[in-house]
């Protein structure tokens, strides 16, 4: 499960005292456990989705964060920011491409809109952009 690779990665890091990973992943890690805990009051299991769900708003938040630092002319925070986004890319499951997309909604019995954004939501949440499918939904 990925909670647990990012469990093993935040241990790594303190024992070789990785400084720009061990701040990372103490922020990504209290965002999981307060989703673990949202998710346990619906009675609901945390899934590997809700995990990446968490990284793409962190992700996110971290390129704001990075844009906001190069506009104040401060460097060495763009530069450790830098870092931090891309050890949380290699977290991040590979996004499907526009081929592999319009593949699975071709092999879809029912190929309206609704069910096909259904059909990913539930299956490729994490793994695909909506608008992707949506775009390539479109175009056939």
């Amino acid at each position: 499960m990925l909670y647990q690779q990012l469990k093993d990665a935040n241990i790594t890091a303190l024992k070789n005292h990785d400084t720009v990973a061990r701040s990372i992943l103490s922020v990504i890690l209290n965002k999981v456990k307060l989703a673990e805990i949202d998710r346990r009051a619906q009675n609901a299991e945390l899934t590997d989705a809700d995990v990446v769900a968490v990284l793409q708003k962190t992700l996110k938040e971290l390129e704001e964060e990075k844009q906001a630092f190069a506009k104040a002319n401060r460097a060495e925070n763009v530069q450790v920011l830098a870092q931090q986004i891309q050890f949380v890319n290699g977290f991040l499951p590979q996004m499907m491409s526009a081929e592999q997309i319009k593949q699975v909604i071709l092999s879809l019995d029912d190929k309206s809109v609704p069910a096909v954004m259904k059909h990913f939501k539930a299956n490729y949440a994490g793994q695909c952009d909506m608008r992707e499918v949506q775009a390539v939904l479109k175009s056939l």
